[in-house]
């Protein structure tokens, strides 16, 4: 039961008190995509899908929110997973969540299983797309590759020895970051490699537009970028990973659920590399969903395909 005021202060007024006393960085969030929800809708589909199991090795560490960035009254930070004899190559690795939502903590599985295989990995947060339209998340996870760079030495790494990953729409934020980077469209930023989990390399590629320029409501690409296709085609084109690929893109993994839409642009991406003499490697699951990463019995999968590409970049000293 409700109870009115002595003061005699109207409803709204005491909304407004009520929101002020809220920190000034809060802000509303977006959980509708979740790894609970997604292992829901998939146990049906996918006999065997199960929980990964994270069983921790003695001597790794992980240190949680640690702050790389601010914008006005928000601060970002990312989580560092840390192995307990470091190979010399570090990992960042880009969420999905359609660019709506998502979390890092969506990563811990895998970081956790490329950690005991001697990896030291990054996992940022980033404005999403009802905070911060493009290019708001790609120059947060810029900025956080910088930082990983910057702080390279504290983790035992090279700042020549990290590389850029992700995951649906995080894997197509951070394969445009990687090829875009030399250029400084989202300021200056180099990855030693790139790991694209499923995610569309192509946006304006006529197979990408079924899905992601969708008429009525908005795509969540669509609103994320201010606008469909046939409004904004050059910014479509500018935020394809493919219409980037050149002389100076980094080695490329491309690991895809077997679900044609989510790898558009594949091709063209590989041809290119290939053109640029730049190594370059697509795995491909048969029968698994989208979301691979985030389960048993595709995860060990993903991470030994990580670590078999990887490893040939990892300093010499570390692979004796």
């Amino acid at each position: 039961m409700t109870r009115t005021l002595r003061t005699g202060l109207a409803p709204a007024l005491s909304l407004a008190l009520s929101l002020a006393a809220l920190p000034a960085s809060a802000r509303q969030v977006d959980d509708s995509y979740s790894v609970d929800q997604r292992f829901a809708q998939y146990r049906d589909q996918f006999p065997g899908i199960a929980w990964p199991a994270v069983t921790w090795r003695e001597g790794q560490s992980v240190l949680f929110d640690r702050p790389y960035k601010t914008v006005g009254a928000r601060t970002l930070h990312l989580d560092v997973f840390r192995p307990a004899a470091a190979n010399g190559q570090g990992l960042m690795l880009v969420h999905g969540g359609a660019w709506r939502s998502g979390s890092k903590t969506h990563f811990y599985a895998l970081a956790n299983l490329l950690a005991q295989r001697g990896y030291t990995v990054f996992l940022p947060e980033f404005r999403l797309s009802g905070e911060a339209p493009y290019p708001g998340g790609m120059e947060d996870i810029a900025e956080a590759l910088r930082w990983t760079q910057t702080h390279a030495a504290e983790f035992g790494l090279d700042d020549d020895h990290i590389a850029i990953g992700g995951a649906s729409s995080g894997g197509q934020m951070a394969a445009l970051l990687a090829y875009a980077g030399p250029s400084g469209l989202f300021g200056k930023v180099h990855a030693n490699a790139l790991v694209d989990l499923d995610g569309v390399l192509d946006m304006a590629d006529p197979e990408a537009l079924r899905f992601e320029n969708a008429a009525g409501d908005a795509s969540p690409f669509a609103r994320w970028l201010g606008g469909r296709f046939e409004a904004m085609p050059q910014r479509w084109q500018e935020a394809s990973a493919a219409s980037h690929v050149g002389p100076q893109s980094p080695p490329t993994l491309i690991v895809g659920s077997g679900i044609a839409r989510f790898t558009v642009g594949k091709d063209k991406v590989l041809a290119a590399l290939e053109r640029h003499h730049i190594a370059h490697h697509a795995f491909a699951f048969t029968g698994a969903p989208h979301d691979f990463w985030l389960f048993a019995p595709w995860l060990p999968i993903v991470a030994d395909q990580i670590d078999g590409f990887l490893r040939p970049l990892t300093p010499a000293k570390a692979r004796k």
